[in-house]
């Protein structure tokens, strides 16, 4: 069973990438790492994180086939960061079980025995998301139509972090999908300017059934920077709440800069390659 990491990136998130990866590896000196390229200006990250055995993604056909895809049913202006649909890339790579990450992330453990759960379930995220109700995903209307059922905010993910198994969702399942959410804007909540979540949370929800949330199994630590209680112990984050350390820690919404928070910790990891 060949498993491993898929990242998107490009030279604008060169900072970024580096403390992702720099936190990957400070855990596991050995597990593959894929780049898979945000858009064409790629390669001065792809050459620098070859340091850290970051190889690239092998088909960028189709990684631009699946770009093509997204605007022809879309149309070119729907989505504020279409881009953000090459993640999608993971289902037709080499890994046979992988780990999507987000490079505005940094990891706190040996990150990929979370895909251990892909023994009983075909799906894995870790995330609490759904304390937000269907904020930044679905618009009411989708429960009114009754295209899922009442209790479905519980099941909603964010798409930064999660992990599946090559080939459970086929290229025809992608634009089928796409081409169903399409047809009902309605149903999403775009409000806050996201892209990809909406739509990846309807193809998950819709297409695979055996899935799990780590966070619901019993109290596990947070892992949104805009929690303000995490403590920083050495060079890991603490929750006080769950009395465990993170697992990982995830700026979603929130700029990777000077005085944001957890500035400190992220620059622990940038730099744990000074050149």
């Amino acid at each position: 069973m060949y498993q491993g990491i898929y990242i998107t990136a490009n030279d604008r998130v060169l900072d970024q990438s580096t403390a992702l990866v720099n936190s990957i590896r400070h855990y596991d000196p050995v597990v593959p790492i894929i780049l898979i390229p945000y858009d064409n200006v790629y390669k001065e990250t792809a050459t620098y994180l070859q340091k850290y055995d970051v190889s690239i993604y092998a088909n960028l056909d189709l990684v631009e086939e699946l770009s093509i895809a997204v605007q022809r049913i879309f149309g070119k202006r729907f989505f504020a960061r279409p881009n953000q649909f090459r993640k999608q890339a993971c289902w037709f790579g080499e890994f046979d079980r992988f780990l999507y990450i987000d490079t505005d992330i940094l990891v706190f453990d040996r990150i990929i025995q979370t895909l251990n759960y892909l023994d009983q379930y075909d799906f894995v995220c870790a995330d609490y998301q759904h304390r937000g109700g269907l904020t930044n995903v679905f618009d009411q209307k989708i429960i009114e139509d009754q295209v899922f059922p009442v209790d479905i905010s519980q099941q909603i993910f964010n798409c930064g972090f999660w992990g599946s198994k090559k080939g459970l969702i086929s290229k025809t399942d992608l634009l089928e999908t796409f081409a169903e959410c399409a047809a009902h804007p309605e149903y999403f909540d775009f409000s806050q300017k996201v892209s990809d979540q909406p739509i990846i949370n309807y193809l998950i929800l819709k297409r695979i059934a055996k899935r799990i949330n780590l966070v619901h199994r019993s109290l596990q630590p947070g892992n949104w920077a805009g929690s303000p209680h995490f403590i920083q112990q050495g060079s890991v984050l603490f929750d006080p709440r769950s009395q465990q350390p993170l697992q990982y820690l995830h700026w979603a919404g929130i700029r990777i800069e000077p005085e944001c928070p957890y500035w400190q910790i992220w620059q622990h990891y940038r730099n744990l390659s000074q050149d």
